[in-house]
């Protein structure tokens, strides 16, 4: 094969189609058992942000009312439904360890097995390791401490309080669905909400509007674009779904501050207030982790430099799935079809390039015993 695409996620498996339409070989390895595992991972009350028909992929839309807002769940199954339609060569179970530079191609490495092929696709995206900073062992023991990504349902935490630490989405997911059970407190700096229900009639007429600026305006072509993608990439995107007036409704206490470190086994704000808590949940996000992709060359942000998935300094090793790779609407899954079809030109128009450097070297083969 000449391509090994990393990840069959939404934008792994998007890559997978359009190589296909254009005739390349290759094969796309997930670390997970079933594709579409890492939906089925998160918070059993997950929910998209945009609605199902803006959630299908290239040659195959979502399977529900246009106006539904789709469970991870769901999504996790058009996935695994989606590449066997499209009949895509996907590998489960298949944890890639190592990608480095051999000649001009690259060599995969995946526990057992080993990889030689021209390009590399990396579409793991950008929330690989999940941050959890180290003082959070100082607390006490008898404390329920866990990310975001270990938090499946409310009836998993113990009795009493609780303090979400990280106000962006997910966190004030978690705290309006904890605070029905629990003395619920959310922890992190406020950077603003959308104005509007993302569910009423209204926003299904604003949506296309929406969809347009997260496609074409707001980019990294645009200053607009380039000032917000440092925000989106480090968390500092504003609410969508749920407001601060719903959390102040279901009784969460918000607080504008940071959580520092532990005092006397709790968790204490940068303000010197201590938090008496029976369960800290962090939403605290993820930190970026490409180490294991030797030739990638890393920006000052921790992210690749690439421009539209193509690396920087390494032909044939692209990028998928990063947030803002080009544009807002890449970090949601109708951005997934158009960054992977820029990734497909280049790596067919590649192939094509190589594919007659070979011709004429093999000509030139031939032909030089005949001038001797």
């Amino acid at each position: 094969m000449d391509t090994v695409i990393i990840g069959a996620g939404q934008t792994g498996l998007a890559a997978g189609y359009h190589l296909a339409r254009r005739g390349q070989s290759f094969v796309i390895l997930e670390a997970r058992d079933r594709v579409g595992g890492v939906w089925r991972e998160r918070y059993d009350s997950l929910r998209l942000f945009t609605p199902a028909h803006a959630d299908g992929l290239p040659g195959m839309r979502f399977p529900a009312p246009r106006g539904a807002f789709p469970t991870g769940a769901e999504m996790g199954a058009f996935l695994e439904t989606y590449a066997a339609r499209m009949a895509l060569p996907v590998r489960t179970g298949v944890r890639v360890d190592r990608v480095r530079t051999q000649g001009g191609g690259y060599v995969v490495t995946a526990g057992g097995h080993r990889f030689d092929v021209e390009q590399v696709v990396v579409a793991t995206g950008g929330h690989r390791r999940p941050y959890v900073p180290a003082f959070a062992a100082d607390l006490d023991p008898r404390i329920v401490s866990l990310h975001s990504t270990a938090y499946h349902r409310p009836d998993q935490l113990p009795a009493g309080p609780v303090v979400v630490v990280g106000a962006g989405t997910s966190g004030a997911d978690l705290a309006l669905e904890l605070a029905g059970a629990h003395s619920t407190y959310l922890v992190g700096p406020d950077h603003g909400e959308m104005p509007l229900d993302i569910e009423s009639p209204v926003a299904s007429l604003v949506t296309p509007v929406l969809t347009f600026l997260a496609r074409h305006v707001l980019t990294l072509r645009t200053p607009v674009g380039r000032r917000m993608a440092p925000m989106v990439r480090h968390g500092g995107a504003p609410l969508i779904r749920v407001k601060r007036a719903d959390l102040d409704r279901a009784g969460v206490e918000r607080i504008d501050a940071h959580v520092v470190g532990v005092r006397d086994g709790l968790p204490v704000l940068d303000d010197g207030r201590v938090l008496t808590v029976r369960t800290v949940v962090w939403c605290t996000g993820f930190r970026e982790d490409f180490g294991w992709v030797e030739p990638a060359v890393l920006g000052e942000d921790g992210y690749p430099r690439q421009w539209r998935g193509d690396a920087d300094g390494s032909p044939g090793l692209y990028f998928l799935g990063l947030p803002f790779l080009y544009a807002f609407s890449s970090g949601m899954v109708h951005g997934a079809g158009r960054d992977a079809a820029v990734v497909a030109r280049h790596i067919t128009a590649r192939q094509r390039d190589l594919r007659r450097a070979a011709a004429r070297h093999a000509a030139a083969g031939v032909l030089e015993p005949v001038h001797r």
